[in-house]
């Protein structure tokens, strides 16, 4: 049930408030707090969905209870509630973050419908955030050799930062999920996450998709286009298999690296863009710019980090672990119960030579689990995961 907290230092409208909020729905639980000092001392140690708050109040004013509120619990929603000389001051506290205000004399239509959409942004943030961590889990790095252990740590220290990261490794290890957890560790992980495949898109296609166009620019560009980097703007572009990109790509790139600004193709206007890049390779790209497919000066530009994912071969402890981690997904996905892989069936798995490393592995788990028994013996795996 939402749970309000109202607080006004006259207790006649905190009367008011909360018989206006009975009337409206049995399923609201109010409480109420008589000055600023008390409501935010039980926002500290309750959970609330909405606040209801006066702005002149004794001890603390309503101001300053929304700005303490926003650095502890920021997706709280506060509705003002502003007498006539404080429409000015109810006004600014929408820029420090007040869903809206009210009015005293609260007008009853007026209220209840600012407290019914108050709620529903809650629970709309509180949904997304939900979201967020299933999407999370979807990234989950799962080892704990010390070659994963080492990158772990790197994103700890990294992810805070607007540093950009070069992740270099074999196909297959999961440079992707090391880009996810650097955005989603850092402070933009609430704005977007893009990712490009630079070798899935055509050279000719490539400046188009990365930095959008404009109507007329080549034949079929029959209207304006944003690229990849406005999408991405204040958030993240993960530029996956840069290796790929063409020389002439390359060069733009650069030039959004060094003034944060990009051009549209057949544009003559610039645009600002803030983007964090994170790029990923399975090439050596030094070997690329000693035959002239890579620009050093871009090289460098991206690997202020450099990170390196290891091949599975090379971290063979943790296949324990992720043989555990696919079975457990790949039985919610099938919505079946999951199969225990016996001790000699995970050593054979780890005596394998996996040249498909993380992405091979997961093939033949799914492979296991569909053909093997109830139980995935060394037998079955013998049977089943030859290579």
């Amino acid at each position: 049930m939402p749970k309000i907290l109202i607080i006004e230092d006259e207790a006649a409208i905190r009367r008011v408030l909360g018989k206006i909020l009975a009337e409206e729905s049995d399923n609201y639980i109010v409480e109420e707090a008589e000055d600023g000092q008390l409501g935010l001392e039980k926002i500290k140690n309750e959970d609330y969905d909405l606040v209801l708050c006066d702005i002149k109040m004794p001890k603390m004013d309503g101001v300053e209870v929304l700005e303490a509120v926003k650095k502890i619990k920021p997706e709280i929603p506060f509705v003002m509630i502003s007498g006539h000389g404080d429409l000015e001051t109810a006004i600014q506290t929408m820029r420090l973050g007040a869903f809206d205000y009210i009015s005293k004399p609260p007008d009853l239509n007026r209220l209840l419908n600012t407290v019914r959409n108050a709620l529903d942004r809650k629970t709309l943030v509180t949904e997304n955030k939900l979201l967020k961590k299933k999407v999370s889990k979807n990234y989950e790095m799962v080892g704990s050799s010390e070659p994963i252990n080492h990158i772990k740590e790197i994103i700890e220290k990294v992810a805070p930062t607007d540093a950009r990261v070069l992740i270099t490794g074999p196909n297959g290890t999961g440079k992707e999920l090391v880009a996810h957890w650097l955005h989603e560790k850092s402070e933009r992980s609430g704005a977007a996450f893009i990712e490009v495949n630079c070798a899935a898109i055509p050279s000719e296609l490539i400046e188009s998709e990365l930095f959008g166009h404009v109507k007329g620019a080549f034949t079929s560009a029959v209207k304006d286009r944003a690229g990849k980097f406005e999408a991405a703007d204040k958030g993240t572009i993960f530029l996956d298999e840069i290796g790929d990109m063409s020389l002439s790509a390359q060069a733009k790139v650069l030039r959004a690296l060094q003034e944060n600004m990009i051009q549209r193709v057949g544009a003559e206007k610039d645009i600002k863009v803030d983007v964090r890049v994170i790029a990923a390779t399975n090439k050596d790209l030094k070997k690329e710019i000693e035959e002239g497919r890579f620009r050093e000066d871009l090289y460098h530009r991206l690997a202020v980090i450099l990170i390196r994912v290891p091949a599975l071969n090379d971290r063979r402890d943790d296949i324990p672990l992720l043989v555990e981690h696919f079975s457990e997904k790949i039985a919610a996905e099938q919505g079946t119960a999951r199969k225990k892989f016996t001790d000699d069936a995970v050593r054979l798995l780890q005596e394998y030579d996996w040249t498909g490393n993380i992405r091979e592995l997961r093939n033949v788990v799914e492979r296991l689990i569909i053909l093997g028994g109830s139980e995935i013996s060394e037998t079955d795996v013998k049977l089943f995961a030859s290579k």
